[in-house]
């Protein structure tokens, strides 16, 4: 396997001129882990900072349809839906975010973009109950961001 991002010039932008517009969805996944306390005051919406769920969902949104500007090489997309959803544990949060678009090529790294921007959001929403008397952080941790599904056809009936 070849990468397709670098040749004998250097660094390029993948051209996809070529390809035929077909529909495309990537799912991303990942957790937050926080103090089942903390848990607590988000499920009871008693934050300082306002509705940590609804925050973090418009952050995955809009870091979705940024992610061109942020990943160097990534083409922009004209993306036809962004769901990010969430399921609570005692102990955490998993973040997934499902993108959607007809274009030429995938949306893996919208929807990575996207689920990692979600759970940051709520790493800064709770950080003032998630520090120890130090300031440290030694529950909270991000982890297992991946992606759970990539599917590319030709229609929408797929989804």
């Amino acid at each position: 396997m070849e990468l397709t991002h670098v040749d004998e010039k250097g660094v390029k932008m993948v051209e996809v001129g070529h390809k035929t517009e077909v529909f495309r969805k990537a799912t991303a996944r990942g957790r937050i882990k926080l103090k089942p306390e903390t848990i607590e005051l988000i499920k009871s919406g008693k934050t300082q900072k306002g509705n940590v769920i609804a925050t973090a969902q418009i952050a995955g949104i809009l870091a979705v349809k940024k992610t061109p500007e942020l990943i160097p090489l990534c083409h922009p997309i004209p993306l036809t839906g962004v769901d990010i959803s969430f399921e609570f544990g005692d102990d955490y949060i998993e973040a997934t975010c499902e993108v959607r678009a007809t274009y030429k090529t995938g949306v893996e790294m919208e929807a990575l973009t996207g689920v990692t921007a979600a759970l940051l959001t709520i790493w800064d929403m709770v950080k003032a109950v998630e520090k120890d008397e130090n300031g440290q952080y030694p529950f909270t941790r991000i982890e297992g961001i991946h992606v759970v599904e990539k599917v590319k056809g030709t229609n929408q009936s797929l989804q």
